[in-house]
């Protein structure tokens, strides 16, 4: 059982920085450690999209439309991943959202969401 929560969301102007947080609870630390995480997008009128993953080994994948700008990192002894985001546009205006799932496990884990408005 894994609990997620988001944050770090809010206004920012087209160029600018956000750095997203995704704190795990509810699982002790040699069970979050095997978990890929990954973070997602969705937009008003839109699909939500899959923005990158982390796996439990390191490895990362990003989509297109950010790779060059966002970087997902984690920590894991304090259980957290996180979304660094450089180079805003407004159409990286969304709600994102962080994911947990252990390959193999039916189990798949939302946080609820946190804003990012690029906007100036």
């Amino acid at each position: 059982q894994l609990n997620l929560v988001e944050s770090g969301g809010g206004l920012v102007q087209p160029g600018g920085s956000l750095r997203l947080s995704c704190a795990a609870s509810r699982a002790i630390l040699s069970t979050f450690i095997q978990y890929t995480m990954g973070w997602y997008r969705q937009a008003p009128g839109k699909e939500r999209e899959l923005v990158g993953t982390i796996t439990s080994a390191g490895g990362t994948n990003y989509a297109d439309a950010v790779k060059g700008r966002f970087t997902i990192s984690k920590n894991n002894s304090k259980k957290t991943v996180y979304l660094q985001m450089t180079g805003l546009r407004p159409e990286d205006t969304a709600v994102y959202y962080c994911n947990g799932k252990i390959p193999g496990q039916r189990a798949d884990y939302w946080g609820q969401g946190t804003q990012v408005t690029v906007f100036s």
